[in-house]
């Protein structure tokens, strides 16, 4: 994972609850105020989730992640479940993800469960006692973004990785035992 500071996820975060607040009011003169924070939940979620796809130097399995994302999150508008059950299945996204992605351990990946459901918890705190969707989304990004100070844990590298390393260092290995067969056959001319 690239070196991300906590800093930058309040950036994210800023950015992430302007954006979304002001979209809110776009959207909610064309369609009713639920659809209209379904839309804004499931965009700024697609959003995040390329946010931590960025990070992560992981390349592997993107486009199927991304794809599989799309698909869940087609297939929850015709259920349309209530909206707390929206985000958090949203949210669930976005920490399975960070898990798969930027984690090496079980327990990153609980304490990571345990920041995302802080999250949610400070976003339903924020809308009940001030109904502001900026502050909403704000306070939901702003303990996302202390996902830095989550301990990584040992990545190992893959088998795959160590078997392109040492068949380089076969590969020059052999190379150089042809190259002086090659000199000392022509030294005998």
């Amino acid at each position: 994972m690239n070196k991300v500071t906590f800093w930058e996820g309040v950036v994210v975060a800023l950015l992430g609850s302007s954006i979304g607040s002001i979209v809110f009011f776009a959207l909610s003169s064309l369609f009713s105020e639920d659809g209209a924070i379904r839309l804004i939940i499931s965009g700024l979620a697609f959003a995040y989730i390329l946010y931590l796809l960025s990070l992560s130097q992981e390349r592997t399995g993107r486009i199927m992640v991304m794809l599989i994302w799309l698909i869940l999150s087609v297939m929850l508008w015709p259920l349309y479940p209530p909206l707390p059950l929206f985000v958090l299945l949203h949210v669930l996204a976005i920490w399975l993800i960070r898990s798969l992605y930027c984690y090496a351990s079980l327990f990153s990946a609980l304490a990571d469960l345990g920041l995302n459901a802080l999250s949610i918890a400070s976003a339903f705190w924020a809308f009940h006692h001030t109904g502001s969707l900026l502050l909403t989304f704000w306070c939901s990004f702003l303990v996302q973004a202390f996902f830095v100070y989550i301990p990584t844990g040992i990545k190992h590298p893959t088998p795959g990785n160590a078997a392109i390393a040492n068949s380089e260092t076969d590969f020059k290995r052999a190379y150089q035992t042809a190259e002086a067969a090659v000199r000392k056959l022509s030294s005998y001319n």
